[in-house]
């Protein structure tokens, strides 16, 4: 983890990141994304890898409208992936309109919350650590963070239960 990591109380920080749609990539503002209702979101290492597709991904949309009766509005899956790719695996998983995949290319949105990891070892480059979390109007409410190697939780069933 990093030192500057985003702490609950911050406002989710602002940035260019891309959501992947049928229409192709949209570009938008993180902090406009983030910015109105209950968000739950969830960030995976990278996309089609084995736990985010076998796990990660698959809970949140198995558990999409237990999420929903708990307040959320909004659930977002984060990977430093282009948005062909999260396009391609939300179409693959069968997201439909439960997810918004959030594409952030360069990995700048995740730098801003501190939460990168170097999987260089792995042929990736920098990408984001396992996480998830709750933001409420632009404000983190929740956040909680994979130990390298885990998958606990930033599940959704570890979610619902702190909701």
């Amino acid at each position: 983890m990093t030192n500057n990591m985003i702490a609950i109380g911050d406002r989710i920080p602002g940035g260019t990141v891309i959501i992947a749609t049928s229409n192709g990539p949209e570009k938008t503002d993180s902090a406009a994304i983030f910015g109105k209702g209950k968000v739950a979101f969830f960030a995976v290492p990278g996309a089609f890898t084995p736990t985010c597709s076998a796990k990660h991904l698959p809970g949140f949309i198995e558990h999409a409208s237990e999420l929903a009766s708990k307040g959320v509005n909004k659930i977002i899956c984060l990977s430093v992936n282009d948005a062909f790719v999260m396009q391609a695996w939300g179409e693959a998983q069968g997201v439909g309109d439960k997810i918004v995949m959030l594409a952030d290319g360069n990995g700048e949105f995740t730098k801003a919350l501190g939460l990168t990891m170097d999987a260089s070892g792995f042929g990736m480059g920098t990408r984001s650590q396992r996480f998830s979390g709750i933001a409420e109007d632009g404000v983190l409410k929740q956040l909680f963070v994979e130990q390298p190697g885990a998958f606990e939780v930033s599940s959704a069933e570890y979610m619902i239960a702190r909701l």
